[in-house]
């Protein structure tokens, strides 16, 4: 049965799922104060500090404030991925540059047999969460549709304050979602349409790129989803729901 203006294309699809998804996150960010914002509900989160006083050693951006970044590593959810990589062609030294790691290290993993061990993950305040997002899309914008020329960690300027971080996200995303709606068939079936230099899009059909970017913006919105409900439940009783 057809369902009246639904679209049914390839890019129709992953318009309408990430349009819904932006829909859901608008209204659970509104009303985030700078206080919630930089909230580390544990020791030893990752979050936007000033500069020189990063916790991490390869911390980044362009002004005042950066976004903690740890040592380079392939995480344990990214094993199977790598496997598909390997498995499609792409040489375990060009797998190695994208993650910025030895060769010996992909080998290890590719090696790897059996559940992969859980990732010892840090956790991150609603501010990385944010920041991390808005330099996964500025760099992707600027590699897709842009000069492809700047560096994507010197894109954005991360901010202390979460009104100033949220308006120059939701317009950053406005700008990639019209991008991408104009997008052609040929476009997206075509392997290096972005250029974005950190991970495997130059070698995937930018369609599949589309996807993982949804896929992207969806899970860091859930985690900024469940970092609220835990901000507001923080000074519950036990057992006792506010």
């Amino acid at each position: 049965m057809a369902i009246t203006g639904a679209r049914i294309d390839r890019l129709g699809l992953l318009l309408d799922q990430f349009d819904h998804a932006r829909e859901l996150a608008q209204v659970r960010l509104a009303g985030l104060s700078d206080e919630e914002y930089l909230w580390e509900p544990v020791a030893g989160c990752w979050s936007i500090r000033r500069r020189g006083a990063a916790v991490t050693p390869r911390a980044f951006g362009p002004g005042e404030w950066v976004l903690d970044l740890g040592a380079p590593d392939i995480p344990a959810n990214e094993y199977a991925e790598i496997a598909r990589q390997a498995a499609g062609g792409m040489t375990v030294a060009k797998i190695a540059d994208d993650w910025s790691v030895s060769v010996e290290r992909v080998e290890q993993v590719l090696a790897h047999t059996g559940a992969p061990e859980p990732d010892e993950t840090p956790i991150t305040t609603i501010a990385w969460r944010l920041g991390h997002l808005h330099f996964c899309f500025a760099g992707g914008w600027e590699w897709t549709f842009g000069e492809r020329r700047q560096e994507p960690k010197l894109l954005t300027d991360f901010t202390p304050s979460a009104p100033v971080a949220l308006d120059r996200f939701w317009a950053l995303i406005d700008r990639w979602r019209d991008s991408v709606a104009a997008v052609t068939d040929e476009q997206l079936d075509t392997v290096g349409f972005s250029q974005y230099p950190y991970g495997s899009d130059p070698d995937d059909p930018f369609v599949t790129v589309l996807s993982g970017t949804n896929l992207e913006f969806i899970h860091h919105m859930a985690e900024i989803a469940l970092l609220r409900d835990l901000w507001q439940a923080r000074f519950a009783t036990p057992g006792q729901a506010l």
